[in-house]
């Protein structure tokens, strides 16, 4: 397998982390809208709530849970070929600091969505205890975890 190879899906890996955090970064801004809807008054509330949950469905659906799907699939993709395509680094390469960083931080991330996933199913069915603040104080949490992501792959720190 040629470096060129790796290197388009280094790429499409890229994009599609982009999007995924794209979306995990405006979903939480979304059920923070639907939170504080509960003051308003009735015709205009019920409205408001009906256009938002379909945006969050559809963001989720649409968009974050493909490239999410997306970002794994070329991540490991990405995996087989440092152990066994041009790189030919065999299984210890996961053992690296800053690979053990880095995948700590997607499984981080991908807990993160499953939390998002299953609070829009509480949104929706009206059982969805959260604060528009509370979405608000949470809403960086991608980004912090993107963060120690990408500075692990780009700094290939060791320890030591």
């Amino acid at each position: 397998m040629s470096f060129e190879i790796f290197n388009i899906v280094r790429g499409l890996h890229i994009l599609a982390v982009i999007a995924w955090m794209a979306g995990m970064l405006f979903l939480p801004r979304l059920y923070a809208y639907d939170a504080e809807q509960a003051g308003k008054p009735e015709p205009l509330r019920a409205e408001m709530q009906v256009l938002l949950r379909q945006w969050q469905h559809r963001l989720l659906k649409i968009i974050v849970n493909p490239a999410m799907t997306a970002t794994w699939v070329f991540g490991v993709w990405m995996i087989l070929i440092h152990v066994y395509g041009v790189y030919g680094e065999g299984w210890a390469f996961l053992a690296r600091p800053w690979m053990v960083a880095k995948l700590l931080a997607v499984i981080a991330l991908s807990g993160w969505h499953g939390f998002l996933a299953g609070e829009l199913k509480r949104i929706h069915a009206g059982t969805s205890t959260r604060s528009g603040r509370f979405w608000r104080m949470t809403n960086e949490i991608p980004f912090l975890i993107a963060i120690v992501a990408v500075l692990s792959v780009t700094v290939e720190w060791t320890l030591g």
